[in-house]
């Protein structure tokens, strides 16, 4: 695992996972199950059929479907579901996916450990600055678009990664890429994302098992719960 070096005083007693999790040097396959969390998005921007939408969300589209966006689609306050996966929150919905997948409950929690655990356990994106919060402390830098890649996975279906690149001072001190995931692929306000963060562009579009969550800082734990419930 890469490690991104902590230059910031307020930042020199995070653990290095905090901006380094998703930095990986061994790339692993997304694997059938990959990102199979289920959650609705409201298509703010867009006007779509629920089964088009569906198809979309499920990684099915057309390379011509994909649209630029700005880091407005993600701004807001966040917080990371990790908490509420290690207090048990959200284990009737590891519950639920078991009675219609191909896991134990267990099993889908020990998948999601993996795929949820971060230290950054809040996020504030105001234009484009973005704000990292993690073990008390915080460190903020501003960020411009650098394009989107799409990601083909084992299972036939396909996923996109928005990029956002660190502008100005401060590359030592934060990740130089931030990669967006939330299951749309044109211009609509998230209600939860998947992010990557770390110094290498191509590195990251490997990582397929550790994807840090974030949904309103508002919401309660109960409340994710049922969101993720719903769909």
């Amino acid at each position: 695992m890469g490690e991104i070096k902590m230059m910031v005083s307020p930042l020199k007693g995070v653990s290095a996972f905090a901006f380094s999790a998703l930095l990986l040097t061994g790339a692993q396959y997304a694997s059938a199950d990959d990102h199979d969390h289920s959650h609705n998005h409201d298509h703010a921007h867009h006007d779509h059929d629920h089964d088009h939408d569906s198809d979309i969300y499920s990684g099915y589209f057309e390379d011509e479907q994909i649209e630029d966006r700005s880091l407005s689609d993600w701004e807001g306050d966040w917080q990371s579901v990790y908490p509420y996966l290690q207090d048990g929150t959200l284990d009737e919905v590891f519950a639920d996916k078991a009675e219609n997948g191909d896991k134990t409950a267990e099993e889908y929690k020990a998948y999601y450990e993996i795929g949820y655990e971060t230290d950054v356990d809040r996020i504030v994106i105001d234009g484009s600055n973005v704000t990292f919060f993690a073990n008390g402390e915080e460190i903020s830098g501003d960020y411009q678009y650098d394009g989107y890649e799409i990601l083909n996975y084992e299972a036939g279906n396909r996923g996109v990664r928005f990029i956002y690149e660190l502008e100005g001072e401060g590359a030592d001190d934060l990740p130089q890429y931030l990669q967006f995931s939330d299951h749309s692929i044109y211009p609509t306000d998230a209600d939860h994302y998947h992010l990557y963060w770390g110094n290498d562009r191509e590195a990251l579009l490997e990582e397929v098992t550790n994807w840090p969550t974030y949904y309103a800082s508002e919401l309660s734990g109960e409340d994710i719960a049922e969101e993720m419930l719903a769909h």
